[in-house]
């Protein structure tokens, strides 16, 4: 079956694979907890795509897509200059009351909604951006291209959580559905902060790809 392609109802298929409608409904369920399938209030069950993986690097959302084999893509839902508060003057390292853009965009892969973003980028950082600019492309990309700013690092959280109610509608997802939340503030070469980044991702079609490593460390001789 085809990625979103709907599951035969349980009185069709329970007699093609020869098995009770409550064996097969229990069969349905693990498939589902497993992300193989997605059920949607009112409409049914339906193939789920595969979930996209992502390594622990610092990387645009174009290019962590492209990466993995997938079409990136966005659309600016809101976009508009504010005054920074304590909290976000604080994570910008700027004072209160400069200009921040805040640009809130849908990302999707493939032409399916994969998160919500809410950029803040300082207004000094980036003179003349908008949302309008951000459309189908990479904020990194545009900070080189048109700023000649260069992203050397940052920090970022990640937790899980569950959609809310603007969240769920925009992603279209149930209420309350499995997400991962990022928080990232990203740093230039030159050590200024170019950006607050709350992003929120499908827990069904997203997941953490790490490798890991032996700990460097000398081996301490024993003695009997």
């Amino acid at each position: 079956m085809e990625v979103g392609e709907a599951l035969p109802p349980e009185r069709t298929l329970a007699p093609q694979f020869g098995v009770a409608r409550m064996t097969l409904r229990r069969a349905i369920e693990e498939v589902v907890r497993e992300g193989r399938l997605k059920r949607k209030h009112g409409a049914g069950t339906f193939v789920a795509g595969p979930k996209i993986a992502q390594g622990l690097a610092v990387t645009s959302f174009s290019e962590d897509m492209r990466q993995r084999g997938s079409v990136p893509s966005s659309r600016t839902l809101d976009a508009g200059e504010l005054l920074a508060g304590p909290r976000l003057a604080k994570r910008l390292e700027i004072s209160s009351g400069e200009p921040v853009l805040r640009i809130v965009r849908l990302r999707l892969a493939d032409d399916a909604p994969m998160a919500v973003e809410t950029l803040h980028v300082p207004g000094r950082v980036a003179p003349g951006l908008d949302g309008r600019a951000l459309d189908d492309a990479s904020f990194y990309e545009l900070l080189h291209e048109r700023h000649g700013i260069v992203l050397a690092g940052g920090v970022q959280t990640i937790e899980a959580t569950v959609t809310d109610e603007p969240e769920s509608e925009i992603l279209e997802v149930a209420l309350n559905s499995p997400a991962f939340l990022f928080e990232r503030v990203s740093r230039a070469r030159d050590g200024q902060v170019v950006e607050f980044v709350r992003s929120v991702y499908r827990g069904d079609r997203y997941q953490f790809r790490v490798e890991l490593r032996p700990a460097r460390h000398s081996t301490a001789s024993e003695t009997g």
